[in-house]
């Protein structure tokens, strides 16, 4: 039977990848790099309690052979080998017998890569540039300067600058060719403006849906029978990491609303100060002079 695997896919809906050998000696630096804070820490302490446990079973199959521990008793043993393995050496507890030794030998390598390349990894993980935008719940399709035009918002949640921002937005959908055969094509949206010289606040990207528009008379209905999805990628330089960012975003069928708008995301406090509320960067209403 072949072996099933969830790929995040090129839009909103996951693929199942069937056929692939897994190599998880290969992929496994990948894997912990992307993995959440969350399941790394918890991976790393199961192998840390798991490592410590087997080690010392292995002092226990040695006889007496860690002085002052009590003979046999496995908690004296796990934790002589968590000073071992943390080359810690309270003085306490010290190997009296060649196997003991032995272990303690191989332990005190182990400890010694291990914490190398735990510290490689953490810093490696801690270190990626990362962007924090805020893309838009859904996009609407209504009227801007006249023309019927697709529309979703960004907003950079962090407070600094995104220098060179380049923005690029593709749609994948299921066409059929000449010979009657399904296949996913993309095609690229050209926007008002695909760049900005600085991204810090809100960024509205517009793509008029004129005669030459891969959308031109597309529906809500023809959207969803051809499984079109509107995939977004953001790109740019963060002066304060001084790296090289992006951001990816994707839009399903039943994320573009028609016939709707966005609610301004400025707007006045109290006593007049200008603001920009990021909890409006979702809110839309309904456009009942847009036509879909």
């Amino acid at each position: 039977m072949a072996k099933r695997r969830v790929l995040s896919g090129f839009g909103t809906r996951p693929l199942v990848a069937l056929g692939l050998k897994r190599q998880p000696s290969k992929d496994l630096y990948h894997f912990l790099l992307t993995a959440p804070w969350r399941n790394l820490v918890l991976g790393l302490l199961l192998v840390y309690l798991t490592a410590n446990a087997l080690f010392a079973l292995g002092y226990l199959a040695t006889g007496d052979g860690i002085e002052n521990a009590r003979p046999g008793n496995f908690w004296d043993a796990f934790f002589f080998s968590v000073q071992t393995l943390a080359t810690i050496g309270y003085g306490k507890m010290a190997p009296r017998t060649l196997g003991a030794n032995a272990l303690v030998t191989i332990e005190a390598l182990l400890g010694l890569v291990s914490l190398a390349l735990v510290t490689g990894l953490v810093f490696a993980k801690f270190s990626r540039p990362t962007a924090r935008v805020l893309f838009s719940e859904v996009a609407v399709v209504t009227r801007f300067d006249g023309v019927p035009s697709l529309l979703f918002r960004m907003a950079n949640a962090r407070a600094n600058q995104i220098v060179e921002a380049h923005l690029r937005v593709t749609i994948v959908r299921t066409e059929v060719t000449a010979e009657g055969e399904e296949i996913g094509r993309l095609h690229d949206l050209k926007l008002r403006r695909d760049h900005s010289p600085f991204f810090s606040l809100t960024w509205t990207a517009i793509h008029p849906i004129t005669p030459d528009s891969p959308l031109h008379g597309a529906t809500s209905e023809s959207l969803r029978k051809s499984a079109t999805d509107v995939v977004v990628s953001l790109t740019g330089y963060d002066a304060s990491l001084a790296q090289t960012i992006h951001a990816r975003h994707a839009y399903g069928p039943e994320q573009v609303l028609w016939n709707a708008r966005f609610r301004d995301v400025f707007v006045d406090l109290p006593d007049g100060q200008p603001a920009i509320d990021y909890g409006l960067l979702h809110e839309t209403f309904p456009d009942t002079g847009a036509a879909e």
